[in-house]
């Protein structure tokens, strides 16, 4: 049969500064993506706005006894029979650390997927800068950038990513100080347990986490048969199946029971859990984790089929 999706093999040292290239072309083309995708959901949102100190008018609201007089905003109290008071809005800047997985298993391309897994999840990461950068969040990236608080984060970010060497596993966090926000995106193929005993210390240390995991619709439906060849991206680790279809319902067992175990121990820890295949539109994921950095409480998981 044809294959099915495309082989990475395993990047040696003298591969290096190609896969860099190949990464830097790949990302201008995926922040117009993320802009195009931060504009069309961020209308209507309310965002992580609120009422508190700042500069810029919030809502007009009745005044109750006891307050300032000096809050009082005469000018529309005289447009009816009410006292109102002027709020302004919370202008505290949260610093939001924003990480995506571009080791070599992210670049796999089934023919059932739209994008690549590393192109899904730059999309993600960079509209997601956009969308918070607009909102006057600190935007960071571990081992990567700095937080910053600028209008062109994202542009920065991007920028950042395409100077960064190719790396791979989970990132360094000791740079992470307060209760920030991390989000990490990523295929998290590793056994739950692993992932688990690098993430786990990051809670203990007040972070506030939200884990996306991208996946081609190849990895969870498993759609093989005949003889096959399967490669490990990551070692180079080849396995032959003589029959691939006499595999897929214990493969599809052991798929699916990783990422319900991995979901069950992040809302234990109080970290919320989005999953995110690559024939779905991007906006799905980039509204569900919004609603998590904006407050909405870390219930089931979004946007997956256990």
């Amino acid at each position: 049969m044809a294959p099915i999706g495309e082989i990475v093999q395993q990047t040696s040292g003298s591969q290096v500064l190609s896969r860099a290239q190949a990464r830097a072309a790949l990302v201008p083309d995926c922040m117009v993506e993320a802009k195009r995708i931060a504009n069309t959901v961020i209308a209507g949102w309310h965002g992580r706005r609120k009422r508190g100190v700042g500069e810029n008018f919030w809502q007009f609201r009745p005044y109750s006894e006891g307050e300032s007089l000096s809050r009082i905003d005469w000018r529309r109290s005289a447009r009816d029979d009410h006292t109102y008071v002027r709020d302004r809005e919370w202008e505290a800047a949260h610093t939001v650390w924003l990480w995506c997985d571009l080791s070599p298993s992210m670049m796999y391309k089934s023919t059932f997927g739209t994008v690549s897994k590393e192109s899904r999840a730059l999309v993600l990461m960079l509209a997601l800068a956009e969308i918070l950068a607009r909102s006057g969040e600190r935007i960071g990236c571990p081992g990567i950038m700095e937080p910053v608080s600028a209008r062109n984060a994202a542009e920065r970010l991007a920028s950042a990513i395409m100077h960064s060497p190719p790396a791979s596993g989970l990132p360094e966090t000791a740079m992470i100080r307060g209760h920030s926000d991390l989000v990490l995106i990523g295929d998290f193929l590793d056994e739950a347990d692993l992932i688990m005993s690098r993430l786990s210390p990051l809670a203990r240390r007040g972070l506030r986490g939200h884990v996306v995991e991208i996946a081609d619709p190849a990895e969870e439906s498993f759609p093989y048969s005949g003889r096959t060849e399967f490669t490990d991206p990551e070692t180079g680790e080849k396995l032959v199946s003589g029959r691939a279809e006499t595999i897929r319902d214990d493969y599809r067992r052991a798929y699916l029971l990783r990422r319900e175990m991995l979901g069950d121990a992040l809302r234990r820890l109080g970290w919320s859990f989005v999953f995110h295949r690559t024939d779905h539109l991007a906006s799905e994921a980039l509204v569900a984790v919004h609603g998590y950095l904006s407050g909405m409480p870390a219930g089931g998981m979004v946007g997956g089929r256990l």
